[in-house]
């Protein structure tokens, strides 16, 4: 099944849905907390393991976690090698003052913004979304 790369019917399908939990990013060097959780992501870093996951999960894993971060889920189905999306989505983010932490799976990308910044972000990303192309 593959996704689309047209990059404006990406950003007219984008979609957003803000994923009501706050998640956190932590580190660690040992497996032993990921046995513990359920890691949203989880990637292998030169210096440890990263994981984005609840801050609940986090706090219960005795895990010191940064950035409490809401998820914005781009419901549209994005090809793997669609060019543009991640840099439209940055840039409208950027130009609103939002920091963002971009990651990508096979059937969607998310993108992690700080919790105070999770609602005029969605407002940023539904305006992108219905701009003329």
């Amino acid at each position: 099944m593959t996704g689309e790369r047209d990059l404006k019917r990406l950003l007219a399908e984008l979609d957003p849905w803000l994923d009501p939990d706050i998640y956190v990013f932590a580190s660690t060097t040992g497996a032993a907390p990921t046995q513990r959780v359920s890691p949203l992501m989880q990637f292998h870093e030169a210096e440890g393991l990263t994981l984005i996951l609840t801050q609940a999960d986090a706090a219960r894993a005795g895990l010191g976690g940064v950035f409490p971060c809401r998820r914005i889920t781009l419901r549209v189905h994005s090809a793997l090698d669609a060019v543009g999306l991640i840099a439209a989505v940055s840039a409208a983010l950027s130009e609103a003052g939002i920091s963002t932490n971009p990651v990508s799976g096979f059937f969607h990308d998310h993108v992690f913004v700080a919790e105070k910044d999770a609602d005029r972000a969605m407002d940023v990303l539904r305006a992108l979304a219905i701009q003329p192309r």
